[in-house]
């Protein structure tokens, strides 16, 4: 039997400290927690860099490497820095070399990065080892020169191996929710389509039961199935709860896809123990192709946002011809005046309070006492972006219904108004990469760290 405990959905997102300290007093085998995901985008990816806070990535990993001193048990992490770029594996690996001097820490640390030179990527495009998933964009050598960084989702196998140097912490690069669950599980003899499915089902730690905000869970795998159990008091696992995430981010509530195979939980039968554990026997594992999935970002252009607030009850009423009048004006003069085709850049108003988030598929009407205008124009360069602001921020402040009426003054909540975000990334890769040795894409280092 292997019992696994997972702390919380993903580090940075906070957990319950009562139902840490029973996880750990319960004497799990491994401590599992998620670094990250694709979720907020790909600007993470695109620039290697974490969304969470510094100081709040290292308040919480400082409480699981106590919690895994305690324990004396490994401590794993997938998708480090939200992204898994290996600049992101760098730099909580750094946060891990000050916690461990400040706590007299001595800790071997396995570094398993999952980079991916474009080169490589390349050279396995020409030899017909990479196949699109859908919906996928057509990719080619200059798709790949051009992102910023390509990641390749480790599975169990690389996990494994890192868990084989002895480590005491494994800070892994971009892997799949799933595969820090797994591995352990899986390197002894469990029954695998339980380890995976018992993964799939922990990979966001509580959502899987009745209190998702509480965080902490944890699962025994054996050699018939697995049973999860939240830690939190207040919470329970179900039937239900835990049936459910096979919805989660997954296309098929019955296959899941992971490098080397598939789940297959169409025969899964899920059984309630006690009204707080749920036991869950009959999924299968298919194996299948060695792939892995590819993700990569690059720089689509450069943003300049401005917001406005309309409050004028006129003015709210007739926003959407105000935007569209304000929209065609501004564009009409980058043209003019700036020489950019109108295919080189994009301009977008969207009215906050009105249909800012759905646009034409929003259904229900209402009157707002005021509507928020943002406004977002993308261009090659990010000074064509910042010009192409100024020009509309004049129309934002000042800009009237008809040409007959005394000029408006709108609200600006910020001096200056117009904002510059930089590079817009965009994802473009969605494919998978066949491999002939699950390690021959990934690089594992081993590291003695901190003090005695």
């Amino acid at each position: 039997m292997t019992r696994v405990l997972i702390p919380t959905g993903a580090l940075g997102l906070g957990y319950d400290r009562a139902a840490l300290a029973r996880g750990i007093a319960n004497r799990p085998d491994i401590i599992a927690v998620d670094g990250g995901s694709t979720d907020s985008g790909p600007s993470y990816l695109g620039r290697g860099v974490s969304k969470y806070s510094r100081a709040s990535t290292k308040a919480e990993w400082r409480e699981l490497m106590l919690a895994r001193a305690e324990a004396g048990v490994p401590l794993v992490i997938g998708t480090a820095g939200t992204c898994g770029a290996d600049s992101a594996v760098d730099w909580l690996f750094d946060i891990t070399c000050e916690i461990a001097a400040e706590t007299g820490q001595r800790l071997r640390v396995a570094t398993l990065k999952s980079g991916q030179p474009a080169a490589r990527v390349k050279a396995a495009l020409a030899a017909g080892r990479v196949a699109p998933l859908f919906p996928a964009p057509e990719i080619s050598g200059g798709l790949l020169d051009a992102c910023t960084n390509i990641v390749a989702l480790a599975g169990a196998e690389q996990i494994a191996a890192a868990l084989q140097t002895g480590a005491d912490i494994v800070i892994a690069g971009r892997t799949t929710d799933t595969a820090i669950i797994a591995a352990l599980p899986l390197m002894r003899g469990d029954h695998a389509g339980a380890a995976w499915h018992g993964a799939k089902i922990g990979e966001c730690g509580a959502i899987a039961t009745t209190h998702p905000a509480t965080g902490t869970i944890q699962i025994d795998f054996d050699a018939g199935g697995f049973t999860i159990e939240p830690m939190a008091t207040a919470a329970a696992a179900t039937p239900y709860t835990v049936s459910a995430h096979m919805l989660y981010e997954n296309s098929d509530p019955f296959i899941l896809h992971e490098p080397g195979g598939h789940l297959d939980v169409r025969g899964a039968v899920y059984t309630p123990l006690d009204g707080r554990r749920v036991r869950v026997e009959g999924s299968q594992w298919v194996p299948g192709r060695y792939t892995v999935k590819l993700e990569g970002a690059r720089i689509a252009g450069y943003q300049t946002v401005a917001l406005a607030l309309l409050r004028d009850r006129r003015y709210v009423a007739h926003s959407r011809e105000w935007a569209a009048d304000v929209q065609a004006r501004v564009a009409a003069q980058i043209v003019d005046r700036m020489g950019l085709a109108p295919e080189e850049f994009t301009l977008e108003l969207r009215l906050i309070g009105m249909d800012a988030t759905l646009g034409p598929l929003e259904n229900r009407q209402g009157q707002p006492v005021e509507v928020g205008v943002l406004g977002i124009v993308t261009c090659p360069t990010e000074a064509q972006a910042a010009e192409a602001g100024k020009m509309l921020n004049p129309y934002l402040l000042h800009h009237a219904l008809t040409e007959n009426e005394p000029m408006p003054t709108f609200a600006f909540p910020f001096s200056p108004a117009e904002m510059q975000r930089g590079a817009l990334y965009e994802f473009c890769l969605n494919h998978v990469m066949e491999l002939d040795d699950p390690m021959e894409a990934f690089r594992l280092d081993v590291h003695e760290v901190g003090h005695g």
